[in-house]
């Protein structure tokens, strides 16, 4: 048998992660466009991600510079597969204990959408975009994201199709609604042995029975937010939405809670925020039944929406008050760990090109994918090399918030604003060396990892 042709390595540690893949590469062509694909992913962003980009040439008349033409071949044309590409990453992920998935995790389930011209590329229609808040023309995406309090990163990305792209529309045997390839997703962690305490989500999928419905048959346990208005069948004389059925919790201040429980959340610039949480009753849901109603908030009083949530899930409640109130802790730590898939949308967006491709095919797309999440994969993995000394989290965790600014979602005493700088000069003429202990690239997305965690319970 003739032995493989060896390869340009990739600069600095990125080597050491790209052989990792090899194996699923048959030519060294493929080898050495893998490397080049993320070595341009990683460099620091002065224009958008495409392909010229990538390879360095000029926009436009670049496109038939041969290095760019050869990146173009391997992500549209190249024979390889991009499922085996993410199952290897999801695997180096789940071997290393620094990011190994533990049972205090959650799988963060959500979708988000680009602005994409034309209707020639795959997947594009005009729909809701939550980049922009608005109907628009893109393209969608429903990702899970695995996170805790050490780390998060994206497990799996399937594109939504639109009704109007397929030829019956939503009687098209392809025709998949976001809660069903969302159910999917979760059925792909599964199989692919990333575990979690619950999955989250907000009230887009906590609002779709046919979404609670699949998870509740298939005993997946999970956290997921419901509108405050969302209105269902009650008696005249009970409650008949989610902000109604908190007003039953008998809130008379602090000294008479009521049925309130007072829960401390503690976030990673080192203050804490006190919070009120209980079991609200509301048609089927309570304390007792299947599904229960978990309301957190910082004001019973006045339930702010910006600090409020209302929070559907099947966790049993425990008996005892004591327990109930570490319950009720548990119910919010878990939906906090939510806004990490937030987190993670900007690092992937505006630093790696998770929306910059310019290829319409669909296989292309989601090879383009899957190569960002690998980007964002090695981050983590020369952060953790350069950081070995990684405090297991005691019980409880803190829980993150997204109403944090830059400052308060900085490492303390790991990296701060002036190690965005390079550590040193370039070791020659040409482009700077972004792979340098990979510090130029790592602070930007730890930056917002998670806090430490609270040294005692709540």
């Amino acid at each position: 048998m003739t032995s493989r042709r060896p390869c340009p390595p990739a600069p600095g540690p990125l080597e050491d992660y790209a052989a990792e893949f090899d194996g699923l590469f048959r030519s060294l062509a493929q080898r050495r466009g893998f490397r080049d694909y993320l070595q341009g992913l990683l460099l620091p962003r002065d224009r958008n991600k495409t392909l010229t980009g990538l390879a360095g040439a000029e926009p436009i008349t670049g496109a038939q510079h041969r290095e760019v033409q050869r990146l173009q071949w391997f992500l549209s044309e190249s024979a390889w597969n991009h499922e085996q590409v993410n199952e290897q990453r999801v695997q180096l992920l789940c071997q290393d204990p620094a990011t190994a998935p533990s049972e205090r995790g959650v799988l963060v389930i959500d979708d988000t959408g680009d602005r994409k011209d034309g209707t020639a590329t795959a997947h594009v229609a005009r729909q809701y975009l939550g980049s922009v808040g608005k109907i628009d023309n893109g393209i969608v995406a429903v990702t899970s994201l695995w996170a805790d309090e050490r780390c998060y990163w994206p497990a799996h990305a399937v594109p939504y199709t639109p009704a109007a792209r397929l030829a019956k529309g939503k009687r098209d045997p392809e025709f998949r609604t976001k809660p069903q390839l969302a159910v999917e997703l979760i059925q792909a962690a599964q199989q692919a042995g990333i575990g979690f305490r619950a999955v989250v989500a907000d009230c887009f999928y906590g609002d779709n029975p046919g979404f609670t419905d699949t998870l509740l048959a298939a005993g997946v346990p999970f956290v997921l937010a419901l509108k405050p208005h969302k209105g269902t069948w009650a008696p005249a004389d009970q409650a008949h939405t989610p902000t109604e059925a908190a007003a039953e919790l008998g809130w008379h201040g602090p000294s008479r809670p009521g049925q309130w429980r007072r829960i401390i959340r503690r976030f990673r610039d080192g203050h804490t925020e006190a919070w009120w949480a209980g079991d609200a009753q509301l048609g089927g849901w309570g304390p007792n039944r299947r599904l229960r109603l978990v309301v957190a908030t910082t004001d019973p009083a006045r339930l702010p929406g910006h600090s409020s949530w209302y929070l559907l899930t099947n966790l049993s409640r425990p008996a005892s008050r004591r327990a109930q109130q570490a319950d009720l802790a548990e119910v919010v730590r878990l939906y906090g760990l939510r806004n990490w898939v937030e987190q993670g949308y900007k690092q992937v967006k505006t630093e790696l090109g998770w929306a910059d491709f310019q290829v319409r095919s669909d296989r292309a797309i989601r090879r383009h994918w899957t190569l960002v999440t690998c980007a964002f994969s090695f981050c983590w993995q020369a952060w953790f090399a350069d950081h070995p000394a990684q405090p297991a989290a005691p019980d409880p965790p803190a829980v993150p918030t997204a109403a944090r600014g830059a400052e308060a979602t900085r490492h303390r005493g790991r990296t701060g604003r002036q190690e965005l700088l390079a550590r040193g000069p370039t070791g020659g003429a040409g482009l700077a060396d972004p792979l340098d202990r990979a510090a130029t690239l790592l602070a930007i997305v730890v930056a917002g990892a998670p806090a430490p965690a609270a040294p005692t319970a709540a």
